[in-house]
Order: structure tokens, then C-alpha cells, then sequence
């Protein structure tokens, strides 16, 4: 099988398509054939070495969208079955999708009823549930209020999506304004310029998911109605500490965060029934073949597109 190596950190050039053999499974894990993958900006910083518990040579990436190839001894999986896979180590502590097949905890497959094609299902797996879980911290209520922060980002566009079927009125934010109509036709309300991390409107927010990170927390905090909550969602700013932070700005209002490396069998269920009941899709930006996965980072870090670069692994 092709596997993608990266034997030490540094630029696209370090990633190498070597032959290796097909894993086995054993006991408690169970081997994927992978059949697509997304590809992300955290996977780059990965690579260049931004990522300290990574350790190399390593095969990267944290999802998948596949069928189970062998079950392990103890699995009630069954061999054709559709999975996804993501987080729980994938790709960081264990060697991740950038390859043909992988060797996968049963704790980290899900099966997944889902009846499109592989290239299409690789788009939901962290999108959608990053996407789903920021919405179930926020406890919102149909009719209430949500901006999302980051809204042309592959989560972003998922969240507007999910947050419609909930009956959320979501305002959406992007700092280049051609953006707008993108993220009307994706299914805004609203949408406001987030311009030197200040958001250009006046109004307030029952719900508010930042993925931009910690150089908005303050200026979301300002735009919440009282009452209301901030789910800190992603790093898009690449700056991990919030600098000279007044906690009184709280008052009244509610702080949490979501991550995703805890993953909810019955989410994920829950999270395809709404994709398939209202047939929820965000803009696949380009799809690539497993040898051109180079060309696939620097595409990811040169483009203005929105959506998910996909990986077709077939």
C-alpha cells in the first residue's frame, strides 16, 4: 500500500510516498481502507513541526472516511462496513489517513449510515462535528440568536448549515467583504466585516462560536446579550493566550470551549441524520489524488477559496 512519510519536519518537499506493507489487525484494532480524507491547515503546522507531541517519521492527518477492511478479534465491526475516523491520537500519536490503509483503535471508528459517495462524505467528519458540538455547548434555543465567527472557514460553513436546521438566526463574519454573498447562499442571515479583530456592527448575540481565537475573545464577549455564551472553538489567529484579559468583562455572560478529541457515538448519529434529512453540504474547494498531496498543502495555504480540499484515495 502507499503511505505518505514524513521522516522530519519542514516544507511540502518532506512529505514522500513510500510502499508499505498492509497492516493486520489484532485484538483491538481494526484495519480502514481509507477511501477519502480531508485536508487541513493544522495538518500543515503539523508538518512544519508546530505540533510537539508529533513525533517523525509519521504518517499524518486526523480523519477519514473508509470501509473496514479486517476486524479485529474483538469488534463488532464487520469487514465492508462504512467508518469515519477521527482525532484519539489519529495521525499524531499513531500514523493517520494520508496513506491506503491505516491501523485504527475500534474506540476510534463510528460507523456512519450514510448513502453518497465517498468524496462527499470526507467533507463531515471534524467539520460537522466540531461544528455540532460548539452548537450543543452554546444550549441555544430555536428563535435565539448565533454569530459565527470565522464563517467562510470549513467549520464556519458547517456550523451555519447545522445552526439553520436548529432554527438559529445566524449572522456570520469574514474579513474580505467579496465573502458576503458566499456565506447569504450558504445560509446567513446576516453577515458582518470582522475588521482588526472588531467586529463593524452594533448588535448583540445569544450565542457566539469564535474560531478565530484569542485575539477576538474580548470583542465576541462584548457582542453577547446578557446571558449569553461563548464557545471558543478554533485558533484560526494562531495565537494561544489571551493577553491582558479582564474577567469582569464576563458579568453576566458565560466563557467554555469545545474540542473535539472526545468523540460521541451518538453526536456523530444524531449529526447524519440532520446532513441527510436536509441535505447539509459545505463547498468542496478541490479534490486531489493521494500523489499529488504536496501540490494539496501548498493549495490549502495559498488559496483564498472556501471549503474542504478532499483527498480521493481511489
Amino acid at each position: 500500500m502507499r503511505a505518505v512519510v514524513i521522516d522530519k519536519p519542514g516544507d511540502s518537499s518532506v512529505m514522500n510516498i513510500v510502499e508499505r506493507p498492509i497492516p493486520k489487525a489484532d485484538a483491538n484494532h481494526s484495519v480502514m481502507r481509507i477511501h477519502a480524507f480531508g485536508a487541513h491547515r493544522y495538518e500543515v503546522l503539523t508538518r512544519g513541526g508546530g505540533s510537539p507531541s508529533v513525533k517523525f517519521p509519521r504518517v499524518i492527518g486526523v480523519e477519514a472516511v473508509g470501509e473496514i477492511s479486517q476486524a479485529s478479534d474483538n469488534s463488532k465491526l464487520k469487514v465492508g462496513q462504512k467508518v469515519i475516523t477521527m482525532m484519539g491520537g489519529f495521525g499524531r500519536e499513531v500514523d493517520g489517513s494520508y496513506q491506503e490503509y491505516a491501523l485504527v483503535s475500534d474506540d476510534n471508528l463510528y460507523p456512519v449510515d450514510y448513502k453518497g459517495d465517498w468524496i462527499t462524505l470526507a467533507q463531515y467528519p471534524e467539520n460537522f462535528y466540531t461544528a455540532f458540538g460548539s452548537l450543543k455547548s452554546l444550549s441555544l434555543k430555536s428563535g435565539q440568536t448565533l454569530l459565527v465567527r470565522g464563517g467562510t472557514s470549513a467549520v464556519g460553513l458547517a456550523t451555519i448549515q447545522l445552526a439553520k436546521t436548529m432554527g438559529l438566526k445566524v449572522t456570520a463574519t469574514t474579513r474580505r467583504e467579496k465573502m458576503t454573498q458566499a456565506l447569504l447562499d450558504c445560509g446567513a442571515d446576516d453577515v458582518v466585516i470582522d475588521s482588526d479583530n472588531k467586529l463593524k456592527t452594533d448588535d448583540k448575540f445569544d450565542g457566539i462560536i469564535d474560531m478565530v481565537g484569542t485575539v477576538t475573545l474580548t470583542n465576541s464577549i462584548m457582542h453577547l446579550n446578557q446571558g449569553g455564551v461563548v464557545s471558543l472553538i478554533g485558533l484560526l489567529a494562531g495565537e494561544w493566550i489571551v493577553e491582558n484579559f479582564n474577567p469582569f468583562t464576563l458579568a453576566g455572560k458565560y466563557l467554555t470551549c469545545f474540542d473535539s478529541t472526545d468523540v460521541n457515538q451518538a453526536w456523530i448519529d444524531e449529526m447524519f441524520e440532520l446532513i441527510q434529512k436536509h441535505d447539509l453540504k459545505i463547498p468542496i474547494a478541490k479534490v486531489f489524488k493521494l500523489d499529488e498531496i504536496r501540490e494539496a498543502h501548498d493549495y490549502v495555504m495559498k488559496s483564498r477559496d472556501i471549503g474542504q480540499v478532499i483527498i480521493d484515495n481511489d
